[in-house]
């Protein structure tokens, strides 16, 4: 087992998984914030805060500490911590939210309706990324692989580690600047390599892998659903192949981040001779957050002592407006507080200088006494016109359940909300290359969100008067993306399209005439 015992060689043990293992997560969580805090304590930030009293309140009774950090520290939106503390970082400014100067930012796509955020990356959360992910590589010892897995190469699909520098600061994908500090230990298992690793132009990218594809034996892939598929597809057209096992034999995982799976899932088993494991990750802009820790489980879990200090917001009406923003006074609790089978935007304290940080991202706890989560939305990417509470996690699985009943393979898919008449109406993009017939479609995605959503049922019957239903190449999906500068990498297409992009993308469509 070549990479974990490398790992165990080099002293890398076990302490920090085992000691989530055994200690109760408040605890974990406690000593975390007070780590973040004293590292933090002679920034900008502190002195306005006031974080050394914060510190001296954790001598005190078990919950004051959390007490006195939400009083005297605000939440805080990406709009609102950059134009008050971020925007100064990336003039240059040192020992603002973070000690010393960030020379890094990764660039995140932003909500549906947003330009790109500059995310400050810290030393320390480099370190910190590195150490969860040597954590998650750990646990497929808990997974029944051959040894001679762990011997093949591990294909990362990110962005360019050619990174743009404007004479103060390094900006590109967070897979960009990670990969391109991987450890020497690392590289010896790290595919496509140092200079494919550099090329900024995605499709030269693609092309030059496809190239290099006979020449690497594969175990491991690493990636967003999308493009992977993309990859995948392109070297079984090149080579005339039936599946990707003809070429990769060895590959037995994939390790999936960044959108729900479930929706390409039918259409990437085409592409095997015989299953996979899928392990999910969630590595965000703002960190490594959580992983899939156990084999046979859907589930990720929460990372408590590496870094982040995690909070959690109640997803609901009173926290929350209509346009997915958080309201003032919003009700937030640690991880002790929340509750199983509930919806909780998640707020992050990180070793990147992040406070108090709506990271826009929607979790439900599936098991509090694990620690285990699943994202089931976006705080931006949720649709309610008139009290349908549509989340991301509601149309993922209405998709999977239409495309099932369809036998049809979707590759992507938006949902704008539009007006009719005087009430309201849902227009739907389903990107697909097979045939299938739009009105057939809307019933079947129709009829399943009624099921999933008791009040989408409602309002269909009162003020959701109309639901529509484009089927296009989903090509044009890619296209669009590449016109907004967010092709390959870590980008995402949003699932809810608002604002300046809904109204890009539909001018982008009459464009090429798919719609009228």
């Amino acid at each position: 087992m070549a990479i974990i015992s490398t790992l165990l060689k080099r002293g890398i043990r076990l302490r920090e998984s085992l000691e989530q293992e055994y200690s109760k997560p408040l605890e974990l969580q406690k000593n975390t914030l007070r780590k973040l805090l004293i590292k933090a304590n002679h920034t900008l930030i502190s002195s306005k805060y006031d974080f050394p009293s914060i510190l001296k309140s954790f001598k005190k009774g078990d919950d004051e500490f959390y007490q006195l950090y939400k009083a005297q520290v605000p939440i805080y939106d990406y709009n609102k911590i950059h134009a008050e503390w971020w925007h100064l970082l990336q003039e240059g400014k040192q020992n603002v939210t973070w000690p010393g100067k960030v020379k890094y930012f990764a660039l995140s796509s932003g909500t549906s309706g947003a330009t790109s955020k500059f995310i400050p990356v810290t030393r320390d959360m480099v370190k910190a990324i590195r150490k969860t992910g040597v954590r998650q590589i750990l646990s497929l010892s808990k997974y029944d692989l051959p040894d001679a897995l762990f011997s093949k190469g591990i294909l990362m699909l990110g962005g360019s580690t050619d990174l743009e520098f404007n004479g103060t600061y390094f900006s590109g994908d967070l897979s960009g600047i990670t990969a391109g500090k991987l450890p020497i230990w690392f590289q010896r298992f790290y595919r496509p390599g140092k200079e494919i690793s550099r090329n900024k132009n995605w499709g030269d990218k693609l092309d030059q892998i496809v190239e290099k594809a006979p020449k690497w034996d594969i175990g491991i892939i690493v990636g967003v659903p999308a493009w992977l598929q993309i990859l995948l597809e392109k070297i079984i057209e090149r080579y005339q192949l039936k599946t990707i096992h003809d070429i990769w034999p060895n590959l037995q995982i994939f390790v999936h981040g960044g959108v729900s799976f479930e929706p390409y899932k039918k259409g990437f088993e085409k592409l095997l001779a015989k299953p996979i494991i899928y392990i999910e990750t969630y590595l965000a802009s703002e960190g490594f957050i959580a992983f899939q820790a156990l084999p046979n489980r859907k589930s990720m879990r929460l990372v408590l002592n590496n870094g982040i200090f995690h909070e959690f917001v109640p997803f609901n009406e009173d926290n929350f407006d209509e346009e997915g923003n958080i309201k003032e006074h919003a009700m937030t609790l640690k991880i002790d507080e929340v509750e199983e089978g509930n919806d909780y935007a998640l707020l992050i304290s990180t070793c990147a200088g992040a406070w108090r940080y709506l990271i826009g991202d929607v979790v439900r706890f599936v098991s509090k006494e694990e620690s285990e989560i699943i994202i089931t939305g976006r705080t931006k990417h949720y649709l309610s016109l008139c009290g349908e509470h549509m989340s991301v996690d509601n149309m993922n699985k209405a998709i999977e359940l239409a495309s099932e009943d369809l036998n049809i393979n979707v590759r992507e898919f938006t949902v704008l909300g539009v007006p009719h008449d005087n009430l309201f109406g849902h227009h739907w993009f389903i990107g697909s290359s097979d045939e299938a017939d739009p009105v057939v479609f809307r019933e079947a995605l129709d009829s399943h969100l009624k099921k999933l959503n008791d009040d989408y049922a409602v309002e269909r019957r009162h003020a959701l008067k109309e639901v529509m239903v484009d089927i296009l190449p989903s090509s044009l999906f890619y296209e669009w993306m590449k016109k907004q500068g967010k092709e390959g990498g870590q980008n995402k297409f949003p699932r809810v399209l608002k604002g300046e992009k809904a109204t890009s993308w539909q001018e982008f469509l009459k464009s090429k005439n798919a719609i009228s």
